[in-house]
Formats: structure tokens, sequence, C-alpha cells
């Protein structure tokens, strides 16, 4: 996969549930069994949402419901048909779409 590509970004909290799962668990796994190319999971250390209640990992609190930023590269169409499955099982978030250009660098075999 190389060139012009589309980024899929979704933000959601840390405590975020899909049927008592974590929400970007469930999330990884659709992506996955739909063939998306690559997905990466991040937790963020401080941030807000639309509340602006602000969650930070330096404050000491016994539950901490952090920002969770979900991103998968995959050619347009992929990406563009998976968006029914994550509004399916999103209850809360934001999802981004986004056009780049996807510079692969290594072995032809990775």
């Amino acid at each position: 996969m190389q060139g012009k590509c589309k980024l899929l970004k979704i933000y959601i909290s840390e405590d975020s549930k899909y049927k008592k799962h974590n929400l970007y668990h469930e999330i990884v796994h659709r992506l996955k069994d739909f063939g998306i190319a690559g997905v990466t999971v991040s937790r963020g250390i401080e941030g807000y949402g639309k509340d602006k209640v602000l969650h930070s990992s330096r404050l000491l609190e016994i539950s901490q419901s952090l920002p969770i930023i979900i991103e998968a590269v995959d050619e347009a169409e992929k990406i563009e048909n998976v968006l029914h499955i994550i509004e399916d099982i999103m209850n809360e978030g934001l999802v981004l779409v986004t056009d780049v250009n996807v510079i692969k660098y290594g072995k032809e075999n990775v």
C-alpha cells in the first residue's frame, strides 16, 4: 500500500464500552476482520472532549478516563466501506476521515 489512501481517526474515551468490553478493543478487532491494512491505538496523556472536563495522567484519580485515539490507514474504498461498521458500534466519540499520501520505507515484504 502506497500513494493516495485514507486515514480513519477515531477519538473516544478510555472508558467507552461496547457490550461490556472496551470500545477501542472492539473497533480494532472489527477493522482487522474487515481486512484494514493497519490500525494503531494510542492512549493520550491529557485531553478533554465536548464536556470540557480535563483528563490527565498526571492527576491522581481512582478512575481515569483518558483519551484514546484509533488510527487506521488503507485504500480509500476500504476505509469508506468500513465506516458503517464503526457507526453501528459507536455510542460516543468523534470520527475523522482524511486523505493521506502513504510513503512506505523498508523491505518489500514488510
